[in-house]
């Protein structure tokens, strides 16, 4: 996330990405410029439902627009 920060382009997160923790830990950084992120291996050993990870995706952006919206 620090080296995101840093850049004027998005950044992909790739590679180490096993469950629904670590996409949590990649939604916080979002702001931080990384932006994307290449599931592979955990979808192929099951350790990660895509499903359940972009209901999780889709939920966290809503909040987020819900709480720039209060905010004004």
């Amino acid at each position: 996330a620090e080296l995101a920060s840093q850049l004027s382009i998005p950044v992909i997160a790739s590679g180490g990405i096993r469950d629904l923790d670590d996409i949590r830990k990649l939604l916080a950084v979002e702001d931080d410029g990384v932006t994307m992120a290449i599931l592979g291996r955990s979808l192929y050993e099951g350790t990660l439902d895509f499903t359940q990870a972009l209901d999780l995706v889709e939920a966290t952006e809503a909040a987020k627009d819900n709480q720039a919206d209060l905010e004004g």
